[in-house]
């Protein structure tokens, strides 16, 4: 027998079949609605491959990984859900900025039930099932899960769907191992994001040698957290804030630098003795908070001050209410106003006339986050910083982690 015409043949089926395994991806969309304004993509089969392919590179974490599994109550692969090629999350419009779903198709509705019960999903009724903050329905071969539950009727009304899907990935992602995407009208702005050694990048633009330039100057500071933001920068995050600053205050530049610091907080309580005899009773806990300096520059500082009374965010004590972490102190200056945490300052860093949000990893930070689960307190103590940058319609984020001997994406 000619043994090359059976390994030739043997040798593309193999190639075909790797192909479609590993490469070959249905990029149709068709679990995001038109209404949508914001998309999340994950390329779960690059995301995949470059697990396998960290794995394989640092065999210390072989064990590792296999205790994850063991320790896990099943996993998605044996939950019968059909892992898509693209998993998509999805913003509705005119929706709260927290509510994001997705939808997924079954093969096995019964046993994802079984699935969610045994991760500890508690049952709501009519095949709803709650866990913290993730909310999840399941509705013939779909099931949708989200932060909130409110639009699960209006989804529900939209999938499945027999036409053509409105999106492709193609509209997306390109090359990476996922995407943040905005959506308004007929123009999309995407985000690619990419999971490198000890970090994660989140970009709209593959030039980040200035980025890179801004953020070794950051590296060395130490505060918990530094801002330096212009005016347009301003805008947009205030109304992440529900706080909306508008051309009329004024406002050119905002300025802060904070950090943490933990107190002993004393809470006072009454009850009785056996003679019903009132009895003061003192219980010491320890809270952390910011200690803060901000700095508001403007071009009209009156305007400035009369627009923040106008908001009602001075009351009768001067203190900027629009901060939720009281007390602090607003004062005005010829350039503009600034707001001072009344327990203890600390001084500004040095303005670098860039866009910038640092934030610090702390202990402090993580240590109080009462509601967090151990693992998810584990990956918030891993990270070292997240930076966030700005230079005209270029923009970049950077989710640091801290060294360790094995690449991030096999860590968490």
């Amino acid at each position: 027998m000619n043994t090359k015409k059976i390994i030739v043949p043997l040798i593309v089926l193999l190639a075909i079949a790797v192909y479609f395994v590993a490469f070959h991806k249905n990029k149709s969309l068709k679990y995001i609605p038109e209404n949508a304004d914001a998309v999340i993509l994950i390329d779960v089969k690059k995301l995949t491959g470059q697990y396998l392919f960290s794995l394989a590179a640092h065999p210390s974490g072989w064990s590792g990984s296999k205790n994850k599994r063991k320790s896990t109550k099943g996993s998605l692969k044996d939950a019968g859900i059909i892992i898509p090629d693209f998993l998509q999350i999805f913003h509705i419009k005119d929706t709260k900025f927290s509510e994001w779903y997705s939808v997924a198709e079954l093969k096995d509705s019964q046993k994802f039930i079984s699935f969610l019960k045994k991760q500890s999903f508690t049952a709501k009724g009519n095949n709803r099932f709650q866990k913290d903050q993730i909310f999840i329905v399941v509705t013939g071969n779909l099931c949708i899960a989200g932060t909130s539950d409110s639009g699960f009727e209006m989804i529900k009304n939209k999938f499945p769907v027999s036409s053509d899907p409105v999106w492709n990935a193609d509209q997306f992602i390109n090359n990476a191992v996922g995407s943040i995407s905005f959506i308004s009208g007929k123009k999309i702005q995407n985000f690619s994001i990419d999971i490198n050694e000890d970090e994660i990048e989140i970009k709209n633009s593959p030039d980040t040698e200035t980025f890179n330039a801004i953020a070794s100057q950051l590296e060395k500071r130490t505060h918990f957290l530094d801002i330096e933001l212009d005016k347009e920068n301003v805008r947009n995050f205030s109304h992440l804030f529900n706080k909306s600053i508008a051309d009329s205050s004024q406002v050119t530049s905002f300025k802060a630098t904070a950090d943490l610091e933990q107190l002993n907080d004393t809470i006072i309580s009454y009850e009785y003795d056996d003679n019903f005899n009132e009895v003061e009773k003192k219980t010491v806990q320890k809270i952390t908070q910011p200690i803060y300096t901000i700095d508001i520059l403007s071009n009209a500082p009156e305007k400035t001050w009369e627009y923040f009374q106008a908001k009602k965010w001075i009351n009768n004590e001067n203190q900027f209410t629009a901060i939720p972490f009281q007390p602090n102190v607003i004062s005005r200056n010829k350039q503009g106003a600034a707001i001072r945490s009344t327990q203890k300052a600390v001084s500004l860093s040095p303005r670098l006339k860039e866009n910038y949000i640092l934030i610090r990893n702390s202990a402090l930070l993580y240590s109080s986050l009462k509601t967090l689960s151990t693992k998810e307190k584990r990956i918030i103590s891993d990270i070292d910083y997240v930076l966030y940058t700005n230079k005209s319609k270029d923009y970049w984020i950077k989710i640091k982690a801290k060294n360790g001997e094995l690449p991030l994406i096999l860590r968490w």
